[in-house]
This record gives C-alpha cells, sequence and structure tokens, in this order.
C-alpha cells in the first residue's frame, strides 16, 4: 500500500486537537507522535526513579529502559552503545566535541567548517579558534549555493586538524557531499565532525559506511523529545576527549587531591540525565524503525517538487539555492519582493499556517545569499499537497494585503 500522509498523522495528537494547522517549520521542530509520549508518561506514572543509582525495582526499570534506548539509537546508526552520548541538545554536544579537539591543538593549527554552518558548527569553532590563536577557514558555497570544492585541496592542508560541516543545510535544504569531504580529510590526518541535524530526519545515516569520526543530531527534529542530542563518537577518539563537565556518575574514582575519570559513554553524562527524554528518543526509535522508508522519501520528494513549482508560479517570490530537487531536504528558504519575512510569517501565522522567517542562526550564510532574512518552509512526511495549496493561498493573501 503507497504511504499515505493522511494516515500517518494519526499517529500525532497535535493534528487531532488543531485539525487546521499547517504545520510547515519541521526544520526547527518536528511534531512528537503519541507512542513517544505514552513512553514518556509511563515513566513518569509509573517507575520514576533516576538511573544508575538504586538497586529497587523503579531504579533498575529507568536504568534498564534508559540503557536500552542507548542500543536502539546505537543499532539505529549502526554504532556501538558505548559510543552513543546522550547530550542536552546538538548544541551541546558540538560544543562538546569542539572543546575536547581544540585543547590538543598548537598555534596555528587550522580548522575547516562551510559556508552553510548553522551558529552551533560555526560560533565554538569560532571563539576557540580566538582562544588558541588556531587559524578559521571555510569551504565556500558558489552562486548556486551548493559547496564549491573546487580548492579543497588548499583548504584541507596538512595543517587542517578538524574539519567540521553540516550533512544538510538549515537554509537551503542542500546536502553536502561527505563522503569527498571525509575522504580528503582523512588524507591528512583531520578528524571530522558532522552536523547531521537537518539530514538524519529525512533518511537513514551508517556511521560505519560515513566513516566520520564525530556524528551529531537532535531527537526534537525526528520526532523526539526536546532536550536530548546525541554525540556519535569513534570509541578510541571518545575516550581521548576530556571530560566537558564535571560531577557525579562520570568518575572513576575520586579523592581528596586527585579524579580519575570513567570511559565513555559515562565519561560524558555527568549529572542526572533527561531520563523520560532518553526513553521518549528510544520509542521515538521504534516508530522510525516502524516507517517504510522508501515510501515515505518518494512522498517527501514529489512534496519537495511540487513545493518549488508553486512557489515559482509566484512572480513576487524570490526561492533561495539551488533550482533542481536532488540531493535537498525538505527545506526551502524563499522572500518576497518587499515584504519583510516576520510580516509575512505573522500574515501566514492568523492563517494557521507555521513557517520560520528571520536568519535562521545562519547569519553569515544569509549575508553570503546577500539577504538579512527569508521565510522557511520545512517539510516532513505528515505535510501534504493540501498544506502546500494552503501556503500558496496563504502567500497571495500575503502579497495582496502588503500591496494595499
Amino acid at each position: 500500500m503507497p504511504f499515505s500522509p493522511q494516515a500517518f498523522k494519526k499517529h500525532f495528537s497535535i493534528f487531532k486537537n488543531q485539525p487546521n494547522l499547517v504545520y510547515l517549520d519541521n526544520a526547527a521542530t518536528s511534531q512528537t507522535p503519541d507512542s513517544v509520549l505514552t513512553a514518556m508518561n509511563d515513566y513518569y506514572q509509573n517507575y520514576r526513579a533516576n538511573t544508575h543509582r538504586g538497586i529497587y525495582e523503579s531504579s533498575e526499570k529507568a536504568t534498564s529502559k534508559y540503557e536500552d534506548s542507548r542500543e536502539k539509537v546505537a543499532n539505529y546508526i549502526n554504532a556501538a552503545p558505548e559510543e552513543i552520548i546522550f547530550t542536552r541538545g546538538a548544541t551541546h554536544a558540538l560544543n562538546l566535541v569542539a572543546n575536547g579537539l581544540t585543547t590538543s591543538l598548537q598555534h596555528g593549527d587550522e580548522i575547516v567548517i562551510t559556508e552553510i554552518e548553522h551558529h552551533s558548527n560555526l560560533v565554538p569553532w569560532q571563539v576557540l579558534a580566538k582562544r588558541y590563536q588556531l587559524v578559521l577557514q571555510y569551504i565556500p558555497i558558489n552562486a548556486d549555493g551548493l559547496l564549491d570544492l573546487t580548492d579543497m585541496g588548499t583548504i584541507i592542508t596538512k595543517k587542517t586538524k578538524v574539519v567540521a560541516c553540516s550533512h544538510a543545510s538549515n537554509v537551503l535544504g542542500t546536502i553536502t557531499p561527505l563522503e569527498q569531504i571525509i575522504q580528503h580529510a582523512h588524507n591528512v590526518g583531520a578528524v571530522v565532525v558532522v552536523d547531521a541535524c537537518q539530514s538524519i530526519p529525512h533518511q537513514r545515516i551508517d556511521v560505519r559506511a560515513l566513516n566520520a569520526d564525530f556524528v551529531v543530531f537532535s531527537a526534537h527534529k525526528m520526532f523526539g523529545p526536546t532536550g536530548i542530542g546525541i554525540l556519535y563518537g569513534k570509541k578510541e577518539l571518545l575516550n581521548q576527549l576530556p571530560p566537558f563537565e564535571y560531577g557525579g556518575h562520570m568518575i572513576h574514582e575520586v579523592t581528596y587531591t586527585d579524579t580519575t575519570f570513567a570511559e565513555a559513554p559515562e565519561r560524558f553524562e555527568a549529572g542526572t540525565a533527561n531520563i523520560a527524554g532518553v526513553i521518549g528518543f528510544g520509542a521515538t526509535i521504534d516508530f522510525l524503525q516502524s516507517l517504510d522508508w522508501q515510501g515515505v522519501q518518494e512522498h517527501e520528494q514529489e512534496l519537495v517538487k511540487y513545493t518549488l513549482q508553486k512557489l515559482r508560479q509566484l512572480e513576487a517570490v524570490i526561492v533561495h539555492g539551488p533550482s533542481g530537487t536532488v540531493n535537498r531536504t525538505g527545506v526551502i528558504s524563499f522572500n518576497i519582493n518587499t515584504v519583510h519575512s516576520h510580516d509575512a510569517a505573522h500574515i501566514l501565522a492568523m492563517n494557521n499556517i507555521a513557517v520560520r522567517a528571520g536568519h535562521h542562526c545562519a547569519q553569515p550564510l544569509l549575508h553570503k545569499l546577500g539577504i538579512k532574512n527569508s521565510i522557511r518552509a520545512s517539510l516532513y512526511f505528515y505535510n501534504t499537497a493540501e498544506d502546500i495549496d494552503a501556503l500558496i493561498m496563504g502567500l497571495k493573501k500575503v502579497i495582496t494585503t502588503m500591496k494595499a
């Protein structure tokens, strides 16, 4: 049976409670299926306790469910459980890696990122490069908003120690040619960090096949709860990183004069975790595993094509990024001539259409594109052609209203 977004929506109470909602802000956060909410409520209602602490029934069950989630995430991306670190979010995970890696770098060493990066994968490297007197280099984009790898050999060199890049742009939706970048980086001995926040919600990722050294993503963009991020790292590299935070659970032994630290994953999970969130993310992985991935991806690709076609029929609308639909997710940014993106988003919101307006935490990229802000419509598997038709009708209202 072909994938049906209408049937898929029935897994989400928000669409039952708000039947007129046209939700097109999935790049910021996705909606959460009922099965995930049930798993989290079950923890709070029936066995709330701290993990790895008690030998009583509730604590042992909480610990078991927590570690089950780690195994589910590991299996989902083809990693080992000890290579999965639960963090407060992808931003936290990126800061953890950036702070850990830069402590071992020397004056003049180089870090390479790209011009499409979200602030979370730009600002930490920028700040730390200044602190440790490192050199920050950028892989540029071309006129179509695609990464220009023409001069990669002069950007990623033997001086390069870290390459950090997004798998997909949170502004343009375009997918990065990671294999080429990773291979070149490894050839010069550099460590590769991949921000997969905008890609893993839309495709399966095999970290072994990808061969990145670290991969970061967030639960809330892929049907999961907020406040949960994932850091995957190759085991030997994780255990070489210094801890980012200190306290309970992450130690091996403490005396009044010294402390030794546990190995990963405990090494990076100080304090009480977001237990319900981790358990909820385990239920999210179950939900994702149940999907007909070929069906949902075919649906999304058709929807992206339909959206771009409809947007380009509006003369006042300027769509940013490549004109094609190959190698891109359902993230589409655009502007309306003479209309500020916030004004457009406000009028759309009055018609129950949820989009994002602003710089999308990617100010340098927008400046590179020659704009200060944009409207972003981001699609997910529960979106339909009817949602896009509503968006187009809403944009026509925006254009008419702002001309008046």
